[in-house]
């Protein structure tokens, strides 16, 4: 009997005239964020597959782009853009004109979308932001936490408050007992670590510990816990110095020049710079990937206690070395990793099985992202409550992977569901 054929995209988009850089699903899967090497952004409704929004956010390269949905004004939803010309934007979404689109013989002009904020970040390090919403019952002004490498030396990082843009913690790693500091000039700072190549900023959910997962030039990574003490802020008194209590009380309080912030743990895995790092959306495990033939994994419930270091962090050994970015699905059970020869191999998250490979693009696969997953509908449900979707059709699209290449196209997979892995 014949081998079955290989996959192939369900769909391909050729909205980008550029290397594709970024990609990122709406939390609804409605909508398609790409960025591009030449600064341009596009939004694509997911249903239509025709952009709803494409303009210039940047002058240079776009480093990240993410729909962030805030928990005042309405609910609004807004676009964070994050480029190689040293801004981050928050933009507003457009209106999404699909009726219009479907009807129209030929693409008419697209909204632009507004302008909302501004923010002057250090774009040397290529790497793009992590956002984290804040909880709206406890936060007052502020709405979400960006992290970003600091201003004046890449091997630090400062969070910024949104829509504020004030910092309330600066120069995170610059105590950092980990690293031996040898004097450099070239605005890599003095961490032998070298600059943050990656970042992901989110809450301990055992501890409510504010916490940084860094990956560095060097291969290692580093996680960073904040004490909850700082150097001021709300409520912030001499007294609280030292009280373990205080750790998950961090609203509100801020740090410069690092103080207040512990290096966790630091491992080194890869021989080669880290590439990309994906974290699973509850925030327990966390993969990167190198330009060597490792994958580390992470293991984010386990670190900051007295386990040893082969308990928090994995090292599996591929065939396929030359990694650029990698993506974890919603469950966290399926991880995709793409390859400077174009591929997208997919790995199970549990015992990192290659569970098979997507060869489309001829070019280095840049970026990843996977659709959110939506549960199955029941049977005998009816599908009344949305005309051009049925729930089955929803479920199928929450098994969607995006992969954004050199060659400036977007494959979009169809993937099974992979309930055994």
């Amino acid at each position: 009997m014949p081998p079955p054929p290989p996959p192939t995209p369900t769909h391909t988009l050729r909205t980008h005239s550029a290397a594709l850089t970024s990609l990122f699903f709406s939390s609804d899967n409605e909508r398609l964020y790409a960025g591009d090497a030449s600064g341009v952004v596009s939004v694509t409704s997911t249903r239509t597959l025709r952009p709803i929004a494409r303009w210039k956010a940047h002058g240079d390269s776009v480093l990240g782009v993410e729909e962030w949905e805030t928990t005042k004004q309405g609910k609004a939803r807004r676009i964070v853009t994050h480029g190689r010309d040293n801004k981050l934007h928050v933009w507003t979404l457009p209106e999404d004109n699909a009726e219009k689109l479907r009807e129209a013989a030929m693409q008419p002009d697209l909204p632009d979308p507004e302008l909302l904020h501004s923010l002057d970040v250090n774009a040397l390090n290529y790497c793009r932001f992590s956002l984290m919403s804040l909880d709206p019952s406890q936060s007052i002004e502020e709405e979400a936490f960006v992290a970003v490498p600091n201003l004046v030396e890449s091997s630090l990082a400062d969070v910024w408050a949104l829509p504020t843009l004030t910092r309330p913690h600066a120069a995170i790693g610059k105590h950092n007992s980990h690293a031996t500091h040898t004097k450099v000039v070239d605005g890599r700072g003095l961490n032998a670590l070298g600059i943050i190549m990656s970042l992901h900023l989110f809450v301990h959910a055992p501890s409510s510990q504010l916490r940084l997962l860094c990956g560095y030039e060097n291969g290692s990574v580093t996680l960073w816990g904040f004490d909850g003490v700082g150097t001021g802020g709300e409520d912030w008194s001499e007294t609280l110095k030292g009280n373990i209590g205080e750790k998950g009380n961090w609203l509100g309080r801020t740090s410069i020049e690092g103080v207040g912030w512990e290096g966790l743990l630091t491992v080194k895995q890869h021989v080669e710079s880290v590439m990309a790092m994906s974290v699973t959306r509850d925030n327990t495990l966390a993969f990167t990937v190198s330009a060597d033939h490792l994958i580390g994994r992470y293991d984010l419930t386990r670190a900051g206690g007295s386990e040893d270091v082969t308990t928090f962090c994995t090292i599996y050994r591929t065939k396929h070395p030359g990694n650029g970015s990698i993506a974890i699905r919603d469950d966290g059970r399926v991880c995709a990793v793409g390859g400077w020869d174009g591929k997208v191999r997919l790995y199970s998250t549990k015992t990192l099985k290659h569970l098979g490979s997507l060869d489309y693009h001829k070019k280095n696969t840049q970026t990843l992202a996977f659709a959110h997953s939506v549960k199955a509908a029941p049977e005998g449900d009816s599908d009344e409550e949305d005309e051009d979707m049925t729930k089955s059709e929803k479920e199928a699209r929450g098994r969607w992977l995006a992969a954004g290449s050199q060659d400036c196209r977007v494959s979009l997979w169809s993937l099974m569901s992979f309930e055994k892995t």
